[in-house]
């Protein structure tokens, strides 16, 4: 047999990719609830959904529970599951589910049944002993779960309807998968991933801190973050000047007024930080100003700054924009899940017969920005809007005309795209690129949104061939998405060990003692003046513990300097993608070096 059989890769499904995972999923979350109120009598049940890796499910206990509890937990649930218990579906009226709710006293189930719509009411039995409200699915019995394919992971809070005004309850984690096999590929793949995390790696590398006295979700940058974040904006402003961007420069708050008119205020009122007015009288009448969540209205107020000829079209605005969003702190989670962060953010104004090749164009840029930072596996999503909901803002003919302009030019590009709905801009539909990383995670990153509404709100307007008064249409765009959010999976993908190009610290010079470090200072310097990042390891420790810190740090390029290396004016080269390179001149090395930080290659 040969060794790819014998490492053969372990496909992980996601919960939505598989019905049978779905009712395991589903019906593990029931055997854990019955196993928690089996052990815990006066515990009361919340929602226990599926999640894409597991379920969870949340509980109203007297007492916090522990990481010790979850093995007891899982003990009862294994004597639950080897019993065979069967699933029964059972349909009730309403009137029904309310008197069976209310004779286990079970507050809570009361409003999940208030918040179900239809008036035919699923039940599930676990045999005679356990029941809850479910839609399901579910499998046919105990029997078709395998307690050594299930995992109780952590415990954590969790607001009673995300609510932070109601009650914390205490959510329990857990997966559940078809065979043994998967359990473990999961294992590993969790263990590696902590080993990838981005926020300790962040820390190990000192590329960002979170500091208690600023606040949670507000990243502070060192100088080391500071320069990959630098070194992204002027690659991404480069390549925008070639296509005929513009850059601006936006502040970071403004009127209420602004963002009524966008439909922000509105419609994206709770994710804002609160209003700032100047008195009680003030803020009761919503007048003040507020953090800004998006860079699009002001970018607009400097097209309508003059009126516009088609002839200045397109119009193509960017910005580096910082933008604010008063995230629940239960949800943020190192840097992709933030309350502050900037957007790389552009809006271009254009007329119809430019809308195609300039979508087009947005594409390709986006796509030449996942290739050099080597983020190869990765699907369009197509979010359009959900024709059922009334969050959404603007008339159908124009959602058609927008969703109908992002099908087409996906199609025309043949790209591998699925449709989403419900998951478009409150404004206007979007091509989401989804990025799956080495643990096959997904992430969302770069982004394209066609707009018909924000103009029309707005009263945009351009002068015509004709000299008529015509409205411009938006394409909002974004390749990075989050500089934060990208830099956090970047840091994942590569395991901290940037490319040549974007490593902080793209060389490091070790003298084997101190009579060799003015040498190493004399060609840091001319690397520095070569647009190197390069530093000297004056540490004074031994060579084979500097070569190791520098292994540790993830330094692309490393020189040892030594008698040989002075004499010669060369330099000894060991790099982390290519190994040891021996003896090389030190005017070769830099010409290698810029060679291959300009190309986005190794060394």
């Amino acid at each position: 047999m040969s060794n790819s059989a014998l490492t053969e890769v372990i496909k992980l499904p996601r919960t939505s990719e598989s019905e049978n995972l779905k009712k395991i999923r589903h019906t593990t979350s029931h055997v854990m609830a019955m196993a928690v109120q089996k052990l815990y009598p006066n515990a009361q049940v919340t929602i226990g959904p599926w999640t894409e890796n597991g379920f969870y499910y949340d509980f109203d206990l007297s007492e916090p529970l522990t990481e010790k509890d979850l093995k007891t937990i899982k003990k009862e649930m294994i004597k639950i599951i080897n019993r065979k218990l069967p699933v029964i579906r059972e349909v009730v009226s309403r009137e029904e589910a309310q008197t069976r709710i209310k004779s286990i006293n079970e507050p809570y189930k009361l409003e999940i049944l208030d918040s179900i719509k239809d008036d035919t009411i699923t039940i599930y039995h676990l045999a005679e002993e356990w029941w809850d409200l479910c839609a399901g699915p579910h499998v046919d019995s105990t029997a078709d779960l395998n307690p050594k394919a299930i995992e109780l992971e952590s415990i954590a809070g969790a607001y009673w309807r995300g609510d932070a005004n109601n009650k914390q309850l205490q959510r329990l984690y857990g997966t559940a998968w078809e065979t043994p096999e998967q359990l473990e590929e999961y294992k590993r793949r969790k263990e590696e991933a902590l080993k990838r995390d981005h926020r300790k790696l962040g820390k190990e590398l000192g590329l960002f801190i979170f500091a208690d006295p600023v606040g949670p979700g507000l990243p502070l940058w060192t100088p080391k973050g500071t320069l990959i974040r630098s070194t992204l904006e002027d690659f991404l402003k480069k390549e925008q000047t070639k296509r005929g961007y513009l850059q601006v420069v936006t502040p970071h708050i403004g009127r209420i007024d602004l963002f009524k008119i966008s439909g922000h205020w509105q419609n994206y009122k709770e994710d804002m930080f609160p209003m700032m007015a100047d008195n009680f009288e003030e803020a009761e009448k919503e007048v003040g100003f507020v953090l800004k969540p998006m860079n699009c209205p002001f970018h607009i107020q400097i097209y309508k700054s003059e009126l516009r000829s088609y002839r200045e079209l397109p119009m193509r605005l960017a910005e580096f924009g910082t933008v604010y969003r008063y995230e629940q702190s239960g949800e943020l989670g190192g840097l992709t899940r933030v309350r502050g962060f900037t957007v790389d953010d552009s809006h271009l104004f254009v007329t119809p017969e430019q809308l195609e090749s300039e979508f087009f164009s947005v594409v390709e840029l986006i796509l030449s920005v996942f290739k050099s930072l080597q983020l190869k596996n990765f699907k369009a999503r197509l979010s359009f809007r959900d024709p059922n909901s009334d969050k959404y803002i603007g008339g159908d003919e124009v959602w058609e005309k927008a969703q109908n302009a992002i099908r087409n030019a996906v199609q025309h590009l043949d790209m591998d795209y699925f449709e989403a709905e419900g998951e478009a801009a409150f404004y206007g539909p979007k091509l989401d690129f989804i990025f799956q990383d080495a643990l096959e995670r997904e992430w969302q990153l770069g982004t394209v949104q066609v707009d018909y509404n924000l103009p029309e709100r707005f009263d945009l307007e351009y002068t015509a061939p004709d000299g008529t008064r015509q409205r411009p249409i938006m394409i909002h765009r974004a390749p990075f998405g989050s500089l934060e959010r990208l830099i956090g999976i970047l840091i994942e993908e590569y395991a901290g060990d940037f490319p040549l190009w974007l490593a902080p610290v793209q060389v490091r010079l070790m003298p084997v003692n101190d009579d060799f470090s003015g040498y190493c200072q004399e060609v840091c310097q001319k690397m520095l003046l070569a647009g190197i990042r390069a530093e000297v390891d004056n540490s004074n420790e031994r060579l084979g513990k500097m070569i190791r810190n520098g292994e540790k740090q993830k330094i692309p390029v490393m020189a040892v300097v030594g008698g040989n290396e002075v004499e010669n004016n060369t330099l000894n080269i060991r790099t982390r993608a290519s190994g040891e390179l021996g003896a090389i001149s030190v005017l070769e090395v830099i010409e290698k070096i810029s060679t291959a930080i300009t190309n986005h290659g190794n060394f």
